[in-house]
């Protein structure tokens, strides 16, 4: 291994260690925990071997959120292709999603509720973003006219982030929550 290849190892492997580090310590005290100079005691660098790999804490809340969405995009695939057809492969990719929020908020709360410098529904999106995306529309395929598919499948998804944002924000009755999952899943599957 050439010293050149070595650096690029090393180099990745901590910006994996800080984007680890800022994940960890979001999802057990939230994001307004995670600091630079937090983060470096953390992964015991100094804070300039952090602005060396982020530009500061809103890059490395989308690094996260770009984890996310990998992390995401696997969950609704595994639930979408293991379903035995088109009506529980929805249902199932909406318990998956709705599990993933539930398990998550901070990972949550950086893909989908702070802002943060990712650009959505552009050419420019990152491909974590549109396969997480695409998994959506995938389970949405066989259930609407190909002609509406995305704009059905956006649809369909701000309803569910709809739901479970309110749902988190203590804004629905917890006791329905299941039920309205089901609404929402069989307004779109016949």
């Amino acid at each position: 291994m050439t010293i050149q290849a070595r650096r690029e190892r090393e180099r990745a492997e901590r910006e994996q260690l800080i984007v680890a580090a800022a994940r960890q310590l979001a999802e057990s005290e939230g994001w307004d925990a995670v600091t630079t100079r937090r983060l470096a005691r953390e992964i015991e660098y100094s804070q300039p071997v952090l602005y060396s790999h982020f530009k500061g804490k809103d890059a490395i809340m989308a690094a996260v959120a770009v984890e996310g969405f990998t992390d995401l995009a696997a969950r609704l695939h595994e639930a979408r292709t293991s379903a035995p057809d088109a009506h529980r492969a929805l249902a199932d990719v909406a318990a998956a999603y709705a599990e993933f929020a539930e398990r998550h908020p901070a990972i949550y709360d950086a893909m989908f509720t702070l802002a943060v410098d990712l650009p959505f529904a552009s050419p420019d999106t990152p491909a974590a973003l549109q396969d997480g995306f695409g998994e959506l529309r995938e389970v949405m395929r066989p259930l609407v006219d190909a002609g509406d598919l995305e704009t059905l499948t956006e649809t369909f998804w701000s309803g569910l982030h709809g739901l479970i944002t309110l749902m988190r924000g203590g804004r629905l009755r917890p006791q329905d929550h299941e039920r309205r999952l089901a609404l929402l899943i069989d307004r779109y599957s016949p």
